[in-house]
């Protein structure tokens, strides 16, 4: 078996994020490394990915490894508690992130504000801003829905779910643009100190707008439940509703603008039948949105975890810091998980459905991030029923996180 494991080529051969192969199909990449083995070393990285869904699902419930950026070895030095600006008090002090105990309370007393009424009330604050977007496109002939529509929402959603008055606006802009990079250990040293000065100012920001919402407290958005929650538990304070507008900028700015470009792509992409299935309600297309999530397979990287101590994982010996990632991006062209793998069903079955994590680490945010890509894909299939692609979409290399398109050049037949 040991000459066998020998004969096998490095799996950087066979795996890269990063190149034009894997841009374009990156199915054959994600396969190759799954079968690799359960758990295998990527040099590139200097890191462990683990590769199948048991294993992952087991770690996000039982979390024997760190979520702590600070705990990576090549992470910065964790500085002392008298040195934290506002982002590691935020990051650290009140950390979603690092504290499984911590974090289970605050997901626990938290949970009204991510209630079906919340969900339903920030929908909507969010709809008229959706529609005021495509008014001023009109009807173009064609049009970049990346330039025109997507990177738009990011900023209308976080802006207006949280609460944030239009004074700070531009000032705000710029962490929802980059407030994912604080922690992302694949991007220089320099690039993600910057992310952190932008998070630096936007929590001053988000204290001014505490301050003035203390005084007062009329508006239904998500700051106003998490300030009644802290009136009500004694044990959530000013930190963690700045952690976890945090969480939700996190969750709500990558990520959407990722969803917007492969939600728009696959659907037109596929049998059309597919868009009426997709948009037939929220709780439908929250089941599309996992579909077009595995369809496109858009991950490059998947789930940061680091070893806490020097210990025993999966059968291998971990060294204090390494980097562990978990994948479940691997699993979604595999036919012994997925019948028809190559198929686009926007009814197919999730279980469990894991797009946005699972177990104690489940995305907070996941049901608002899915409600505000309802309510675009709606809009912009009622403006432009006949619309088709108008070519081809190029891959970006650029990006850090996922594979996403330089443009999104969309017909319109309106004119």
């Amino acid at each position: 078996m040991a000459e066998v494991a020998q004969e096998l080529p490095p799996i950087e051969q066979l795996f890269n994020p990063n190149s034009n192969d894997y841009m374009e199909n990156p199915v054959p990449q994600c396969l190759a490394l799954a079968r690799r083995g359960p758990i295998v070393w990527y040099e590139p990285w200097q890191a462990w990915i683990v590769t199948r869904m048991p294993d992952i699902l087991e770690c996000w419930h039982k979390e024997p490894l760190s979520s702590d950026f600070y705990d990576w070895e090549f992470a910065p030095a964790r500085p002392p508690e008298d040195e934290w600006s506002h982002f590691e008090r935020a990051m650290i002090g009140h950390s979603l992130l690092a504290d499984p105990d911590h974090h289970r309370l605050i997901r626990k007393v938290v949970s009204p504000a991510f209630s079906r009424n919340v969900v339903d009330a920030i929908q909507a604050k969010i709809e008229p801003e959706v529609q005021k977007l495509f008014d001023e496109l009109g009807e173009p002939e064609q049009f970049d829905y990346k330039e025109a529509v997507a990177n738009h929402i990011p900023f209308i959603s976080i802006t207006r779910m949280v609460g944030i008055p239009k004074k700070y606006w531009p000032e705000i802009k710029q962490v929802i643009l980059t407030f994912t990079e604080t922690w992302n250990p694949t991007i220089s040293d320099e690039r993600r100190e910057i992310a952190r000065q932008n998070c630096n100012k936007a929590i001053v920001i988000i204290q001014e707008v505490i301050a003035e919402r203390r005084n007062a407290p009329v508006q239904d958005d998500f700051l106003s439940t998490l300030l009644k929650i802290e009136q009500e538990q004694e044990n959530f304070v000013e930190g963690d509703i700045i952690t976890m507008i945090l969480a939700l900028i996190g969750a709500g700015a990558d990520t959407t603008l990722v969803a917007q470009q492969w939600a728009v792509y696959a659907l037109l992409k596929n049998d059309r039948s597919q868009i009426d299935k997709a948009l037939a309600s929220a709780d439908a297309f929250s089941n599309a949105f996992s579909e077009i999530n595995r369809w496109g397979v858009s991950s490059k990287m998947g789930f940061a975890r680091y070893a806490p101590r020097d210990m025993e994982f999966m059968g291998e010996t971990l060294r204090k810091g390494v980097m562990v990632l978990m994948m479940p991006h691997l699993k979604d062209y595999d036919p012994e998980y997925f019948e028809n793998p190559e198929i686009f069903d926007v009814q197919r079955t999730f279980d469990p459905d894991v797009m946005f994590g699972y177990g104690p680490r489940y995305c907070i945010g996941a049901a608002l991030a899915k409600r505000q890509l309802f309510l675009t894909m709606t809009e912009l299939f009622k403006r432009f029923p006949n619309l088709e692609l108008a070519e081809e979409p190029e891959r970006d290399l650029e990006d850090h996180n996922a594979i996403v398109f330089k443009r999104l050049l969309l017909r319109t037949h309106c004119a």
